[in-house]
């Protein structure tokens, strides 16, 4: 596909999970992913965006994941012939106990549909163990072959899970498990019986993934036929609770956990506010990747390139410096109320801070920058023809942006956070090389903002107005947002701004582009709603409602009076 940054396209941002299609066993599918790029397409939309597809673990957070290669097994269609070796009597038997409909109300059920369609996978391959044809078996051999890098060590990891009551924590897993090589001389010290029966089990987990590699490949094909790019999304970092680190361990540094500095704009969360977001993400040990040519990042960004047409990489920053915390965040409560010093008792005088350095000098600035293009140089190697983005949001050195530039990697453009001598950068002068956006899955959707900034008196209240303001007067409202109608003044005007804007991808959150007020996440938090919310309509319910066709006309409308159809 022609992706040029010379020619300007609009997309729309979803997660996976949240798409409600025809059929689905309570979550978002593949399938429904197929109706999703009609519908986009239909529009004029010529991108749509993905969260990470990876295997998520107890928290379901994509941002999480078991596995930075893996993909998730709920983001499979499964059905009759759906995958071949799925016959109509066995899916019905399946699902014979389960109130479907039941399942797809409200936010995603995971630990339901999780074992839902384990067992429905578990017969496809009981099938498929029997019954395929000598064609099938070799396709199936060759792609575990070809990606012996990591799926063998994977397939033991969720055998090892299964073992530790499904847990991924492999730090507290049973001793003869928690490092690779103890658990592979228990495998081998197994009787032969039980080692058979493992082994059948290790397969199971590499089918599931191969059933995964064949529909996602077929959705990208699907995409490109309706003349939509997909776009991918790969982490910084990686679940300490990990295959990867499990396999990998001295590539990780396990005592320093990954996120971002104190940042006043989160509202919601306190420790944010104080401490910063603790992800818990392992820090990297560079040289040691360094010594292997970077092979896992590789293959992290091979496994993206497979299925996506573009690559969005979440905060790219960590590349060139990250924010360290010597503590994982299940303790963020302890230090909450800490001050300085009672923090570095506890501590033993380690302190939150940048890693490797920070950049309070010419020396550290200019050997983070130096550091840092090496290691995305690797990704864009990797990537190939796919384009790069860079989530370069959030407390960024002034280093970053230019030399993503340089590199030719797309930063983003948050329009009301643009600003120059306290006055909001108009959009046209955006320059080429971005993705202009109000929104992404972290932030508040702009209904909600309108509706805290003009409705009843929220603890939001103050910031919501200053941010819609900020927002109107990038559209040209003048900041006169008291009487105005939010449906025919403000939302047409700001679509108009984002998709008028010099950038090369304007892209749309659904809840924005829809102007639902529920959001996906809160960062900082572990809300019981994070990652479960769906949309309150299917995808047939938002192309047979009136009221959604009028409103999506008039997108096509913008996008092909700014050139972006």
């Amino acid at each position: 596909m022609n992706l040029s940054p010379e020619k300007k396209i609009a997309g729309v941002l979803a997660p996976l999970f949240a798409l409600r299609g025809k059929d689905d066993l309570g979550i978002g599918d593949t399938a429904a992913l197929r109706e999703f790029i009609d519908w986009a397409a239909g529009i004029g939309f010529k991108l749509v965006q993905l969260l990470p597809i990876n295997e998520t673990g107890a928290d379901n957070s994509p941002y999480n994941a078991i596995s930075a290669v893996a993909i998730e097994p709920t983001t499979l269609h499964l059905a009759p012939n759906s995958p071949q070796d799925l016959t109509r009597e066995d899916f019905d038997a399946s699902v014979a106990e389960v109130d479907l409909p039941q399942l797809s109300v409200g936010r995603v059920k995971y630990r339901q549909v999780k074992k839902l369609k384990r067992r429905v996978l578990e017969k496809a391959f009981e099938n498929f163990s029997v019954h395929a044809s000598e064609e099938r078996r070799s396709e199936f051999r060759a792609f575990c072959e070809q990606q012996s890098a990591w799926l063998p060590n994977y397939a033991l990891f969720r055998l090892l899970m299964e073992a530790n009551d499904d847990s991924a924590a492999w730090n507290r897993w049973q001793p003869q498990h928690q490092t690779i090589e103890k658990a592979r001389t228990w495998l081998h010290d197994l009787p032969q019986e039980r080692q058979a029966l493992l082994r059948r089990r290790a397969e199971f987990f590499c089918y599931v993934q191969w059933i995964g590699h064949q529909q996602w490949c077929g959705i990208q094909s699907y995409a490109e036929e309706r003349g939509v790019a997909l776009m991918g999304d790969i982490p910084f970092g990686v679940s300490y609770c990990s295959a990867d680190v499990f396999a990998r361990p001295d590539e990780f540094m396990l005592d320093w956990f990954g996120g971002a500095p104190p940042e006043p704009y989160f509202k919601e969360d306190a420790f944010t506010q104080r401490w910063g977001q603790n992800w818990g993400i392992p820090l990297y040990q560079w040289e040691k990747m360094r010594a292997n040519n970077f092979q896992w990042w590789r293959e992290r960004v091979r496994a993206v390139r497979r299925v996506f047409h573009l690559c969005r990489i979440d905060h790219i920053q960590g590349f060139y410096r990250i924010y360290g915390f010597p503590w994982q965040p299940r303790r963020n409560k302890e230090f909450l109320p800490l001050n300085w010093l009672q923090m570095l008792q506890r501590t033993g005088g380690r302190a939150p801070h940048f890693v490797p350095r920070d950049d309070n000098t010419p020396e550290n600035r200019e050997l983070n920058k130096r550091e840092g293009e090496e290691y995305v140089r690797v990704v864009l190697e990797e990537a190939g023809i796919a384009g790069v983005i860079g989530e370069d949001l959030g407390v960024v050195p002034d280093y970053v942006r230019p030399n993503l530039r340089s590199l030719g990697i797309a930063g983003f453009k948050i329009p009301q956070w643009e600003s120059y001598n306290g006055m909001i950068i108009p959009g046209e002068a955006y320059e080429r090389l971005s993705v202009a956006t109000y929104a992404t899955h972290d932030h508040q959707p702009i209904r909600a903002l309108w509706e805290d900034a003009l409705g009843h008196p929220t603890p939001n209240a103050e910031q919501a107005r200053a941010t819609i303001k900020k927002i109107a007067l990038f559209a040209g409202l003048n900041s006169k947002i008291y009487g105005l109608d939010f449906e025919e003044g403000f939302y047409p005007a700001i679509m108009e701004a984002l998709f008028k804007s010099g950038s090369w991808i304007a892209m749309v959150m659904i809840t924005d582009l829809l102007a639902r007020t529920y959001r996906f996440n809160v960062p900082g938090t572990k809300a019981n709603l994070n990652w479960t919310r769906r949309m309150q309509r299917s995808i047939a319910q938002l192309s047979s409602s009136r009221k959604e066709q009028r409103r999506m006309q008039r997108i096509h409308q913008l996008l092909e009076r700014t050139g972006r159809v």
